[in-house]
């Protein structure tokens, strides 16, 4: 291990708990970078060709893309859901590499794993440049004192525009920044995909060389103290069938071995004596056994069995709690309730209220953003998450682990300020399109109570819309948007903080095709069905009595029979041998399904199907209903 001593002066700013009796010094050996960007900016893409790049595969190893994507819905959905670790070794210096999600909705995992960071790489894209997310990871980055390297990524790109990004970017820093010092930052071109940076942007592409030299240069050495007793913030959580719970996190000072014993300080300060067992680091993807762990190392232990985030293992002796980390508060909330529909207990393997309610206040325990109360009834959980993906994730979790429930379309949270006013939660909004799409998002949007704040255009056709708008009003809009695009477009939006409520937000969508009974769908059923709007169902989908199975072309609900077979008689028809063709029917996807709801509508969840359904059943349940609001 290299380190170099450090002499303190009476003008040195100490850390929390640094005292001046200590020496403290520098690990040279290790750097702690977190790479941060917003959603598909290429941060996991960059991850794979460092890994490449640092041999850490065998020759003849096979290795895939998104190496680092290991979760099957961020291999599917394309984007990092769960901030990771991994560790690469340039010229004797170990790098622990944090990659975090770039979506604002896990926004919670991003930061907890920056404290663990002494640097940070900003990617950004070379066409789209800083997008709403971008502002929310480097924000926090900032706060902490994260020395960035910012990265102009996809400059092959035809509709790269760098040197407006460059001047976006300088923008961005100008407004967020601290300090002069954060001003001041190393600007590297990179083409992720193909394993390449450089300095600037016409320089030949090799390989990333100029980003490992950048973070030898740029990110600091951890500076810490190895002779003060044993401190560390429990930053992230993993399990396995094998070591069971491993707690990981940044070692703050001290040196910790296996087996020693440690205290245990929960957030609301009781504190416990335990035992650690096996203390691990990572070297590449995976994690190896140490003997001894010392402050600057990022290490996960086991031992510690109900370990949770934001709690401090320290030295049993001298037990000093390190701060909490602070998470944002969630801004949507919505009911997990037990199936109650007819096909109930039929597909899933955890059907009832224990187990529901186990597994969701299980996940309180690595999802730090997420918060779970009990309902108003023993079979309903409300669930509040930080926006529509945090929550359609845990949802899709859930189904794929066999649950079985519905749930109620998303309701924002809302908050009282000091003077007993009703305020509630804003978000900026990013729309990218086509200016031919202007006049009719301008219009959706004006009945969602969105602010117009900038807008710019790049002379081909292209735009980019800016606008204020409350959380309230972005539920249900991503189905419209693509509709109203026609797929030529991207949005991204950002929460900015809580302002006063703005007043009802009037729906937009059309009713819902709602079935009249139980049984199969049939071709004739749904051909009637389609005459009257969109189908969501092919002909031999079993259906229920209250399921929606399409969206009407008028604003009311209409009730139809897709189970309807053609009257048979014993005239032959002059058509008896014209086949009924189908419209293919729109086939939903959970988010979706939780875009589409109404307040009275549900989503139920299963292994198998997921299936839009009326919260009341019958006609004449709905019809009361209605004469009780």
């Amino acid at each position: 291990m290299q380190i170099s001593d450090v002499t303190e002066t009476s003008e040195t700013t100490m850390a929390p708990s640094e005292t001046a009796s200590h020496q403290f010094q520098e690990r040279t050996d290790i750097r702690n970078v977190a790479i941060i960007a917003h959603v598909d900016h290429g941060k996991t893409t960059l991850v794979d060709g460092l890994l490449k790049q640092s041999h850490i595969f065998r020759e003849n190893q096979q290795v895939g893309e998104l190496i680092m994507d290991s979760n099957d819905q961020e291999r599917e959905r394309g984007i990092t859901i769960l901030a990771k670790n991994t560790a690469v070794n340039y010229r004797g210096v170990k790098i622990n590499i944090i990659d975090t999600p770039g979506h604002a909705d896990f926004g919670g995992e991003v930061e907890r794993v920056l404290n663990m960071a002494d640097g940070c790489i900003l990617l950004i894209d070379a066409a789209e440049g800083p997008m709403p997310q971008t502002r929310f990871v480097l924000q926090k980055a900032l706060e902490l004192d994260l020395k960035p390297i910012v990265v102009i990524n996809k400059i092959d790109r035809k509709d790269a525009r760098i040197d407006q990004v460059m001047e976006w970017t300088q923008d961005l820093f100008l407004e967020l920044a601290k300090t002069d010092e954060q001003l001041e930052f190393p600007v590297l071109y990179a083409i992720g995909r193909n394993g390449v940076a450089m300095h600037n942007p016409n320089d030949e592409q090799v390989n990333l060389e100029p980003l490992f030299e950048t973070i030898m240069r740029v990110i600091p050495a951890p500076r810490v103290d190895l002779e003060a007793p044993f401190q560390m913030l429990v930053a992230a959580l993993d399990y396995d069938d094998y070591k069971g719970k491993y707690a990981i996190g940044r070692v703050v000072r001290g040196r910790l071995t296996p087996n020693s014993s440690v205290a245990r300080i929960t957030r609301d300060g009781d504190i416990s004596r335990q035992k650690v067992n096996l203390v691990f680091t990572n070297r590449g993807l995976g994690r190896v056994e140490i003997a001894e762990a010392q402050a600057g190392d990022i290490i996960a232990l086991t031992g510690i069995s109900d370990a949770n985030i934001g709690e401090t293992l320290t030295d049993p002796e001298t037990p000093e709690a390190l701060p909490t980390i602070a998470i944002s508060e969630p801004t949507l909330k919505m009911s997990f309730a037990v199936n109650t529909s007819p096909y109930a207990g039929r597909e899933g393997k955890f059907p009832t209220s224990r187990q529901l309610r186990a597994r969701l206040y299980r996940e309180l325990e690595t999802n730090v953003s997420l918060r779970v109360e009990d309902g108003n009834s023993p079979d309903e959980f409300v669930v509040s998450g930080r926006g529509e993906l945090h929550l359609s994730v845990l949802i899709e979790s859930m189904r794929r682990e066999g649950y079985e429930f519905q749930v109620s379309r998303p309701e924002v949270i809302t908050r009282e300020d000091e003077r007993g006013h009703l305020t509630e939660p804003f978000e900026h909004l990013v729309i990218d399109t086509r200016d031919e799409f202007i006049g009719a998002l301008t219009e959706v949007l004006a009945t969602r109570k969105a602010q117009l704040e900038n807008m710019t255009s790049d002379g081909n056709g292209n735009v980019r819309i800016e606008y204020k708008i409350p959380t309230r009003g972005l539920i249900g809009f991503r189905n419209s948007f693509l509709t109203l695009t026609k797929g030529n477009g991207a949005l991204s939006s950002m929460l900015i903080g809580f302002e006063p409520w703005l007043g009802k937000i009037g729906s937009t969508r059309m009713g819902a095709l709602v079935a009249s009974e139980t049984g199969t769908a049939v071709t004739y059923g749904l051909n009637n069905a389609q005459q009257r709007g969109d189908t969501f169902i092919e002909p031999g989908t079993p259906v229920y009595e209250g399921m929606i199975v399409g969206l009407n072309t008028r604003p009311a609900d209409l009730v139809v029979n897709v189970c309807k077979e053609k009257q048979k008689t014993n005239v032959r028809s002059s058509t008896s041998d014209i086949a009924v063709r189908l419209t293919p029917p729109v086939l939903m996807s959970l988010e979706q399904s939780l875009d589409f709801i109404n307040n009275d509508e549900l989503v139920e969840v299963t292994p198998k199907n997921i299936r839009l359904r009326k919260r009341y059943l019958t006609q004449h349940e709905r019809a009361r209903a209605r004469e009780m609001d």
